[in-house]
């Protein structure tokens, strides 16, 4: 029996992960500029400087691709640690942290021009909507809702539904500052605006939700 644990499990070499991020950095860059249907496989491989088998080994279809691009891009502002409970640190500060990552992601340009591309796309082709909705939106919500839940448990907050709860939350942070920005018609919140409309949120939120 081998002890070389570097063999892979299945046919072909191992992945490079360097080359994943590159593909993923690649497929937002793209995806942003020049809208989904305009993104080929051929176009992200040339921008990653890989080829386009490589491409293909990593996500199976543009599809596949562009999903995971929306969750990276989520996970930069929001890891899944973010939805952790740390022992000692006190639940509104936990809230405060996840209320500071929501509100930075979702008023980077980034995300406007992604949720704007969506906006546009979704008539034409439902299912990147859906796409869009599981690997952004409700991911976040699940994370928030199994949070809440552990929260509901410990008795520092009484939340009876943490699924509603966990979108109640993340639709005060978005508030009518960022409708407006999507519109074109406002600018984000930056420094002490932004971290008092956070703390507004976050207070009115337990306060919403002590027992």
């Amino acid at each position: 029996m081998s002890n070389n644990l570097s063999t892979p499990n299945g046919p072909g070499r191992p992945k490079d992960p360097a080359k994943r991020q590159a593909i993923l950095e690649a497929a937002k860059v793209l995806f942003l500029s020049h809208g989904y249907a305009n993104t080929s496989m051929d176009a992200v491989a040339a921008e990653a400087g890989v080829s386009k088998l490589t491409v293909y080994s990593h996500f199976n279809d543009k599809e596949t691709l562009f999903s995971a691009a929306v969750v990276a891009k989520c996970e930069e502002q929001l890891p899944p640690l973010f939805f952790e409970l740390p022992d000692g640190i006190a639940v509104e500060n936990v809230l405060l942290n996840i209320a500071r990552g929501f509100h930075h992601l979702i008023n980077s340009e980034e995300s406007v021009n992604l949720h704007r591309l969506i906006m546009a796309l979704g008539s034409q082709d439902p299912n990147l909507s859906l796409i869009f909705f599981e690997a952004g939106p409700q991911r976040m919500v699940q994370g928030m809702e199994r949070l809440l839940r552990r929260i509901h448990e410990t008795g520092v907050l009484s939340i009876d539904n943490p699924h509603n709860a966990a979108e109640h939350f993340f639709c005060l942070i978005k508030g009518a500052g960022n409708f407006r920005l999507l519109y074109g018609c406002g600018e984000p919140l930056t420094g002490e605006a932004a971290e008092s409309h956070v703390q507004e949120v976050v207070g009115l939120f337990m306060r919403a939700f002590r027992p």
